[in-house]
């Protein structure tokens, strides 16, 4: 399709998007509230000194979210759709606790993480402890643009699951103030990392 504009026609192409994990409703933009540590407004295009903002994690995180999640079949559980709640609350300045409880193809499970923020080395750290039986550590630095999105990239240390030796990365892409994307990875035995599934978050408003 074309847009006039003047005596100028733009051309415009309208690209539609799906996700197989979930399908989002987005809040009206007007109604979200950015971050504290998302990228100000300047009223001027940024520039290369801009210095980006620490990440606000108690302002983005805390609260219950929801997720959806489309998972292969791993040593970490069968294939099949995984969903539930998380509620983030805070511990202290520096530690925070994560509660997930979800349902998968087996039935009900609880995640419990204890996060870690070092804010002003822009570092994470979770001890995550999973019902199903196993637990391990991630640590990762945080990331970020001037366009106010933020990054997070969790890689865990070796742990063992039924016998295989599993490693795990998770890489938390912060899109909106209400909803962020998770690209998971897991590698078995010390092989290539292989997908994991890409599970969304929404926050509960």
């Amino acid at each position: 399709m074309k847009l006039t504009v003047g005596s100028w026609q733009l051309p415009v192409r309208v690209v539609s998007f799906s996700f197989s994990v979930a399908v989002l409703s987005l809040a009206p933009v007007a109604a979200q509230q950015v971050p504290k540590g998302a990228m100000p407004t300047l009223g001027r295009p940024t520039e290369s000194t801009d210095k980006v903002p620490l990440f606000d994690f108690d302002t983005y995180f805390i609260g219950k979210w929801t997720f959806e999640w489309a998972m292969p079949e791993s040593p970490l559980g069968p294939a099949g759709p995984y969903s539930g709640t998380t509620t983030v609350s805070k511990i202290d300045d520096t530690f925070y606790e994560a509660i997930t409880d979800g349902e998968g193809p087996n039935g009900s499970f609880k995640v419990r993480e204890v996060i870690a923020y070092q804010k002003d080395n822009k570092t994470l750290a979770r001890q995550v402890t999973d019902s199903r039986g196993f637990s391990y550590l991630q640590f990762g630095p945080v990331g970020g643009d001037l366009g106010g999105i933020y990054n997070i990239h969790f890689d865990s240390a070796p742990f063992t699951v039924n016998g295989k030796t599993i490693r795990v990365r998770n890489v938390m892409r912060l899109i909106s103030p209400l909803n962020y994307r998770v690209a998971s990875s897991i590698s078995v035995d010390g092989g290539p990392f292989t997908n994991l599934g890409t599970p969304w978050w929404k926050k509960n408003p």
